[in-house]
């Protein structure tokens, strides 16, 4: 699988629809990325929540100072993340979703990312993970 953007994400934004916005910054509302375990997660154009995943690692990380257009037009943007004490599954790709303050079948997943992550695949050992962006940008819609 190549990285993608969740079809149905894109319709949301298309629609201006809940929960869409990526540059909200707090600890409930706004970009959160998961560890996955590809042996049990398969990436699925029909996917729109959270609940929708599977075979996550770790603890979930917010991205933090998340932009819109900073790197360029279109791009998304955040500081990089670090998991820390990692245990479980090896780790092959990252899903990035919309958190808000409701249950996790209203968290919008974003994008699925398995290539071009410097770092990954991962067997985690206990010790931390950190995911470092591309300098030219998360991802560009």
């Amino acid at each position: 699988m190549a990285n993608a953007i969740y079809p149905i994400y894109k319709t949301a934004l298309i629609t201006a629809g809940a929960n869409t916005s990526l540059d909200q910054n707090d600890a409930t509302n706004g970009p959160f990325c998961a560890l996955l375990d590809t042996g049990t997660y398969t990436y699925n154009v029909a996917h729109d929540f959270f609940n929708d995943l599977s075979g996550i690692v770790g603890t979930d990380q917010r991205i933090t100072t998340p932009t819109a257009g900073s790197v360029s037009q279109g791009t998304f943007d955040g500081d990089n993340l670090t998991y820390t004490a990692v245990t479980g599954n090896s780790v092959e790709a990252l899903g990035i979703y919309r958190k808000n303050s409701g249950a996790n079948t209203t968290w919008r997943l974003v994008v699925y990312i398995d290539t071009g992550v410097t770092g990954l695949p991962v067997t985690p050992n206990g010790g931390d993970i950190t995911v470092t962006w591309n300098a030219s940008g998360i991802v560009t819609f």
